[in-house]
């Protein structure tokens, strides 16, 4: 079991854009009770992207909030935002983007925090470190890495500061403990993964979205796997081989010297983030009151 004064799980959490309205509710409930929460975690960055970045990748942004608005919530609790720019078919026309670079600019002047950008494209990650080198990167896991070659290598680039492998690496214990210390805290594991665990499109799916976010196309790629009409089902993500759940994130991840947990969900909406954010970061004895704080809040619409 984790002891006092071990370190922290870290966690990144999903919407920084998508869920803007979510976390104006959230992070004040989260700052002035922390005694709702798990004092073995806490919050170290919140990642996402506005509508129409070309950028953008996994996920098709959302939100129309300003770059400005989430700026001034994240500084406020000091938290690192995250740019989801992890577009794997970028050309060098699209680096001239106005909108994605406005917003380069805007993150890379932070208030003592330092933001970050989490990117796929190589020709992208060279024009971030020399246009843009107050922003730290983070390798996506829109790059599927799942041999642990690919991750060994990606794991030692002095690029990037943190690396979120395939979430069928995560149980890869053997290969884990070859790490070093210093490489362990690069880690970042996708956590609530829901995806089939032996699918093999992985990434003609994230390509589909890149494709859908430069304007090649309108239509959404349809998943052949098994189950996947029914979308997804945090029921069923806890049920794949991959997942992470918070005792082994205390009991076996800690104390190997892990510490950052990725939670997904962009494009899920706010009711499933709250269930996110319940389960992994709050005491089973307070779920209910934060339940009903961000439920009654008549400003909030979660469903």
């Amino acid at each position: 079991m984790l002891e006092m004064n071990k370190p922290k799980a870290i966690y990144h959490l999903p919407g920084l854009f998508e869920f803007h309205e979510f976390y104006k509710v959230f992070l004040p409930i989260y700052k002035e009770h922390r005694e709702y929460f798990y004092d073995w975690c806490e919050i170290g960055s919140i990642y996402g992207a506005p509508e129409d970045c070309i950028w953008g990748g996994g996920r098709v942004g959302g939100g129309e909030c300003s770059g400005q608005e989430v700026l001034k919530l994240m500084s406020e609790y000091d938290i690192s935002a995250r740019l989801t720019f992890s577009n794997s078919l970028l050309k060098s026309e699209h680096l001239s983007d106005r909108r994605c670079n406005e917003m380069c600019r805007l993150f890379a002047t932070n208030n003592g925090v330092c933001n970050g950008v989490i990117v796929h494209s190589e020709l992208l990650l060279h024009y971030l470190q020399d246009n843009y080198p107050e922003l730290y990167l983070v390798s996506s896991t829109t790059k599927v890495l799942t041999s642990a070659e690919d991750f060994f290598r990606e794991i030692k680039r002095n690029e990037f500061e943190y690396v979120v492998p395939d979430f069928r690496l995560n149980k890869k214990f053997d290969m884990l403990r070859k790490l070093s210390q210093k490489e362990k805290d690069k880690v970042e594991f996708l956590c609530n993964e829901c995806c089939f665990f032996g699918c093999k499109d992985r990434k003609e799916c994230y390509e589909a979205v890149s494709r859908r976010n430069l304007g090649y196309t309108k239509e959404e790629y349809h998943c052949m796997a098994p189950d996947s009409t029914y979308g997804y089902r945090f029921s069923k993500a806890m049920n794949n081989p991959g997942f992470i759940g918070i005792d082994d994130i205390k009991d076996t991840y800690i104390p190997m010297g892990f510490t950052n947990f990725k939670i997904e969900g962009r494009g899920l909406g706010s009711a499933l983030l709250l269930e996110f954010i319940l389960y992994y970061m709050t005491k089973s004895e307070h779920q209910l009151k934060l339940r009903e704080e961000i439920y009654l809040d008549n400003m909030l619409d979660l469903f």
